[in-house]
């Protein structure tokens, strides 16, 4: 099927793919270090960003954008940490209350912008749900290209986000800043929601970076495959939600890919060889007949007593 698409369709579906591979590894990273919806937050606050650039510039600029959605996410961020080490108020509050000031804002700057010369038809639109189709070859190359750096920031610093995730008071005593890995976490986070946000959306990129971790985590409980069956999963998300949105004129991209990544949800939950329903039932199963067959023996030995 895939050599049916055209040239352009294929370079879509091969980046939307790599997408899926570096935002499954970084979900794995937010998921054990508890911040699932910190990703939520970011994507929703990277509108008013990337708003704004376009505003300013007057030309739909995806480099420039990008640098916008940054800024924008960084903000949140900063506000998130910021919220939670002045006040009472907690980690998800805050990150609820920036992700609902920020996109509101960004919504009602979308409007503003749209109701502009040029404003209608510059694409904006695309950012919520995201529609990859409308990316230019430039564009593709941009995302794979970043989405290839936070692939290897993973991959070289494996052993160091191990230790910052799972033991970080060790990782102190090595001589690992903590503080270091958690502005390299939070810039390879922000890195993967901005690079995505075309093609997936705005709200629905943090389900790209939750759903395949939390389907891998079915699986295995080895750090190391959870980040490999991670990317597989976001990466196989990718391709098929991109493939299924090829079949009709003007689908979004973002959903489908959400949907798809679902599917391979249920299956994991079902499936999943550690804790999928399935097996559970069969363990569940397995470990009351061998209770029962040990009262019987016991009673037996009682009965010969």
């Amino acid at each position: 099927m895939i050599a049916f698409l055209s040239i352009n369709a294929q370079w879509v579906l091969f980046s939307t793919m790599i997408l899926g591979m570096a935002s499954g590894m970084i979900g794995t990273l937010a998921y054990w270090k508890r911040q699932s919806l910190m990703s939520d937050a970011l994507s929703h606050a990277a509108l008013p960003g990337v708003v704004i650039a376009f505003a300013i510039l007057g030309v739909k600029n995806l480099s420039l954008m990008i640098g916008g959605a940054v800024i924008s996410a960084l903000l949140g961020a900063l506000l998130i940490q910021w919220i939670r080490s002045s006040s009472r108020v907690k980690e998800d509050t805050a990150m609820g209350m920036i992700l609902s000031v920020f996109f509101g804002l960004g919504i009602m700057l979308l409007t503003i912008v749209n109701r502009t010369a040029g404003g209608n038809q510059s694409g904006l639109d695309a950012f919520i749900f995201g529609q990859a189709a409308s990316m230019i070859r430039t564009d593709l190359y941009m995302m794979l290209f970043l989405a290839f750096l936070v692939i290897l920031v993973v991959f070289i610093g494996f052993k160091e986000w191990k230790l910052y995730l799972f033991d970080p008071e060790f990782a102190k005593g090595l001589g690992l800043s903590t503080r270091w890995m958690d502005n390299l976490y939070l810039g390879v986070l922000v890195l993967v929601i901005v690079i995505g946000i075309q093609a997936v959306g705005v709200i629905l990129m943090s389900a790209l970076l939750i759903i395949p971790a939390v389907s891998a985590r079915y699986w295995t409980h080895s750090f190391k495959w959870m980040i490999m069956l991670s990317a597989f999963f976001g990466g196989a998300s990718g391709m098929f939600g991109t493939l299924i949105s090829t079949l009709g004129k003007g689908w979004p991209t973002g959903p489908f890919i959400v949907v798809s990544s679902s599917a391979l949800f249920i299956i994991s939950l079902l499936f999943g060889a550690q804790k999928g329903l399935l097996i559970k039932a069969v363990q569940f199963q397995m470990q009351k007949k061998e209770l029962t067959q040990s009262w019987s023996a016991n009673a037996v030995l009682k009965e010969g007593e």
